[in-house]
């Protein structure tokens, strides 16, 4: 963007000016200390002064302006604030022979009240029309311009090429490219490109990426706006930036505009208990209208991206405004792989360094969390003086994003260590017995900054899009695994299995409710939409189902922890040699994974078993 000579020169102007006043001010502040009289004499009231003169304390005083500088006896100085009528001290004082001096009187008093009235009330005056020109680019009659950035398609350096993981959502997107680029192909076809296209993902998936990338490829003018940068506290203020977004992106067309995080703004009318947010409804009214309204906006494609679709008004979903509605999934094994070798470029790594190994160590990660591990193992090996970034570097950076950083200042006694050991070795040995749990990847007794300390990892051969029924019953007893070996080795309980049987109990509650994977209650889902008031959905009554089904349903989710739990306690029992063995290893070594996990288990578990 050029600069403006004039605005610039207007505003060296006033920051000369606001310079000026501010040290007028000064001057005058340290002129009326200095010459307004001696502050630093003893200052005595009226009453005082007259005891001081019937005492014959005082020798003489120099009056000017009403106030008089008296020399005691002793020679010490005061100063007194006199009554402006002479006649009611002026006999008393040569009563009491005290030599009276009269000075002249001040001609700039009066000057000086009013400057230093006036000035600090013009100088907040002119700050204020500084910060606001300088704030607002130009007055406050712009406040209602829109925060939109344009941002131009040579400044743009993010390409398809950066985009990875999400083949099918590039995919979709790559149509909108296509268009902005060649209309004809579309146009002899009579076909239209969607108006709007919504972005819906976890956080870190990639939409705002991914939008980056569209500015990137299309080279067209890109406006970027966050949804809460039309929101303010001023009725109105909103709206009016909606149109003058739409205005300059008219002017641009074609052109792409991007709202990030649109719930800001989008979200439903007439929410609450107690009526909507006046501003913010307005806002989204005249959005409602740009988008889809009297007037057409050829050439413009609406781009939005949100983590919360549920919250949208409906209005703002449908065709016209908002046409098509892409989800950005989690990237699967494959699709981190990719994530992983564009986050290495530009990375000293060892030859040891496998993205496939790596990406089946992170379920369940986004790309932010991937650009996050990359990033951790790189400051890693930074730390150790390495030369390049190593296989280890990048495991121990995969623990501090799943399970936290290493606290080492944690020293634990012989005994919590050996109670730590058995229970991490009872979850590890019931995945390795279960056929249907996920392989056995890490196990740790070393403290880490989440809270835990220790913790066991199981990770899947493959993606799964479905899991039986089988794998969430192996799943429930595997979680068990660390309750029950304390039992079997120490017989008593410790906290230490409190998140075990938080996920043991939701794992369960969600079988029986949701899956209808209880035979009592038979192929019946019973789970409830709870929907929020505040979003403007109706209260949910709570007496859905009868007293007999909850019931039912509360002995079948308890029928199913106990089960799960007897089975795995009896299971360790059978193995408790192995049990012992394993977790006489861990002590040993405190973290065992990977080939040197299996190796053990070789040796512990007979080929007839596993």
């Amino acid at each position: 963007m050029e600069k403006d000579p004039l605005r610039d020169l207007r505003n060296r102007n006033l920051r000369n000016i606001a310079l000026i006043t501010v040290i007028v001010i000064i001057g005058l502040i340290i002129f009326q200390s200095w010459f307004g009289g001696n502050k630093t004499q003893q200052e005595v009231n009226y009453s005082l002064f007259r005891s001081m003169v019937t005492n014959g304390q005082v020798a003489s005083i120099s009056i000017k302006d009403n106030q008089g500088t008296g020399v005691m006896t002793d020679g010490s100085k005061f100063t007194v604030e006199l009554p402006d009528d002479k006649s009611l001290y002026e006999p008393f004082l040569r009563d009491n022979n005290v030599q009276i001096k009269y000075e002249p009187p001040s001609n700039n008093g009066w000057l000086l009240s009013v400057l230093m009235s006036i000035l600090p009330i013009g100088l907040l005056v002119v700050v204020w029309i500084y910060i606001m020109r300088k704030t607002q680019g130009g007055g406050a009659m712009q406040f209602g311009q829109s925060k939109a950035k344009l941002v131009h398609p040579e400044s743009t350096k993010v390409t398809f090429a950066d985009v990875a993981g999400i083949d099918e959502v590039k995919e979709e997107v790559e149509e909108i490219v296509d268009y902005l680029k060649d209309q004809k192909r579309f146009s002899q076809l009579g076909a239209e490109i969607p108006k709007g296209v919504l972005l819906v993902g976890a956080p870190g998936t990639g939409k705002t990426l991914l939008a980056k990338a569209i500015a990137g490829e299309a080279h067209v003018p890109f406006f970027f706006i966050s949804g809460s940068d039309f929101v303010e506290m001023f009725v109105g203020v909103g709206a009016a930036r909606v149109r003058d977004m739409f205005v300059k992106a008219k002017a641009s067309a074609p052109c792409i505009i991007f709202i990030d995080e649109i719930d800001a703004v989008g979200r439903k009318r007439g929410a609450g208990l107690g009526g909507g947010h006046d501003e913010r409804e307005q806002t989204l009214n005249q959005l409602l209208a740009e988008m889809d309204g009297f007037q057409p906006n050829k050439g413009i494609i609406m781009l939005a991206a949100t983590n919360r679709p549920d919250v949208l008004d409906p209005a703002l979903l449908r065709p016209g405004r908002f046409d098509r509605r892409i989800t950005v999934p989690r990237p699967e094994l494959k699709g981190r792989e990719e994530i992983i070798k564009v986050h290495l470029r530009g990375k000293t790594i060892s030859p040891n360094v496998d993205p496939a190994v790596l990406a089946r160590q992170t379920p369940g990660f986004v790309g932010a969390d991937l650009k996050n591990l990359c990033n951790e193992a790189a400051l890693l090996a930074a730390r150790e003086s390495k030369s390049v970034v190593e296989m280890s570097d990048f495991e121990e950076a995969a623990d501090r994003v799943i399970a936290g950083v290493r606290r080492k200042g944690i020293i634990l006694s012989k005994e919590v260590r050996e109670r730590i050991a058995y229970h991490e070795s009872g979850h590890a040995l019931l995945g390795r017995l279960l056929p249907n749990a996920d392989p056995v990847h890490k196990i740790s007794i070393i403290p880490r900054g989440n809270g835990s300390l220790g913790f066991t990892l199981q990770l899947p051969l493959e993606e799964k899009y479905i899991v039986s029924e089988e794998e969430l019953n192996d799943k429930l007893v595997t979680l068990f695994g660390g309750r029950a070996a304390e039992e079997i080795v120490f017989n008593d309980f410790t906290t230490g299995a409190y998140d075990d049987l938080k996920q043991a109990t939701k794992l369960a509650k969600r079988m029986v409710v949701e899956y209808g994977m209880s035979k009592k209650l038979g192929p019946i889902s019973l789970a409830r939409e709870h929907m929020d008031v505040f979003l403007g959905e109706e209260i949910v009554k709570s007496n859905e189902h009868s007293e007999a089904l909850s019931s039912l349903v509360d002995s079948e989710i308890r029928s199913l922890i106990t089960n799960s739990y007897k089975e795995a306690k009896a299971l360790l029992g059978q193995n408790r040699s192995m049990l012992d063995r394993l977790a006489s290893a861990l002590l040993e070594k405190e973290i065992i994974a990977g080939k040197e996990l299996q190796q053990l288990f070789a040796s512990l578990i007979p080929e007839t078993v596993s």
